[in-house]
């Protein structure tokens, strides 16, 4: 039985040379609901509509862009030695907070320029970030990656997993842990929490940063039990690093913002 598992094929469609991956076309689907679900609330805010139309043109490329120079520089070892596949992004290597720092730089630059409140986009944004990653895990998930270490098959099952999980989680002999799925159930969680606050007496920025919050408790955890780590010494991976900082400082913004700053309640116009 276990011999006649096959992996799902990572190509789409092919037309001629050119191939066109399941990652690539999850990544956009992801992206094109993120969108969908800002206008929706840009719509409520009463904010321009073309607002996100315009900021993800800039947005996306920037964020994919910045995502894969993040991996590549904490992958140096091996890249220095294969520059050619610096480019090849459609078989995986992009981090996230990579794609968070280009989009963050983007919308400060943004908003400026329009003269709109960055926290109050980045509130609206908060929601459509965290369901593009929850959709964008299946990419992960196509091309039998950022999974996390071994386990039996009976573990796969006992977690009532249909068959085509547990066979993408049979990779070269050993079941593992599908952490792409863990990620992308607790990001589906946030993006009903995050909605639910857009909906509540939160001041500017505390929707976004309860996103950053919130993603970050889960990489945390999920970010221990995968293989892949970029590692920052032996012991410690970049990712919780970054996760623990992003936590006491979102935390601490909230704090600060709401104290000190005054910030303006979410809702309110203008």
């Amino acid at each position: 039985m276990l011999a006649s598992i096959q992996p799902l094929d990572r190509v789409a469609l092919e037309l001629g040379p050119i191939s066109i991956y399941w990652y690539g076309i999850i990544i956009a689907f992801g992206a094109y609901l993120g969108l969908l679900l800002a206008m929706r609330e840009t719509k409520r805010q009463g904010l321009p509509k073309e607002t996100f139309v315009d900021l993800i043109l800039w947005a996306v490329p920037i964020a994919i862009i910045s995502a894969r120079i993040y991996y590549v520089i904490f992958q140096w070892s091996y890249y220095k030695d294969n520059p050619g596949d610096i480019f090849a992004i459609w078989e995986g290597g992009i981090a996230i907070h990579g794609a968070l720092i280009g989009s963050v730089i983007t919308a400060i630059i943004f908003t400026r320029k329009r003269g709109l409140s960055f926290w109050k986009i980045a509130d609206i944004a908060a929601p459509s970030i965290i369901l593009g990653q929850a959709i964008g895990r299946w990419g992960n998930f196509m091309n039998q990656e950022a999974h996390g270490g071994p386990v039996t098959r009976a573990f796969l099952e006992n977690l009532m997993l249909p068959d085509f999980i547990i066979n993408q989680m049979y990779i070269d002999g050993t079941y593992y842990h599908p952490t792409f799925l863990y990620e992308s159930l607790w990001n589906i969680a946030g993006v009903v929490l995050l909605v639910i606050l857009q909906r509540t007496a939160v001041k500017r920025g505390e929707v976004f940063l309860a996103y950053v919050t919130w993603y970050s408790i889960g990489r945390l955890y999920i970010e221990g039990l995968r293989t892949d780590s970029l590692m920052l010494t032996e012991s410690l991976r970049v990712a919780q690093v970054i996760s623990v900082v992003l936590i006491i400082v979102s935390i601490a913004l909230i704090i600060y913002r709401r104290k000190v700053m005054k910030a303006k309640p979410y809702n309110e116009k203008g």
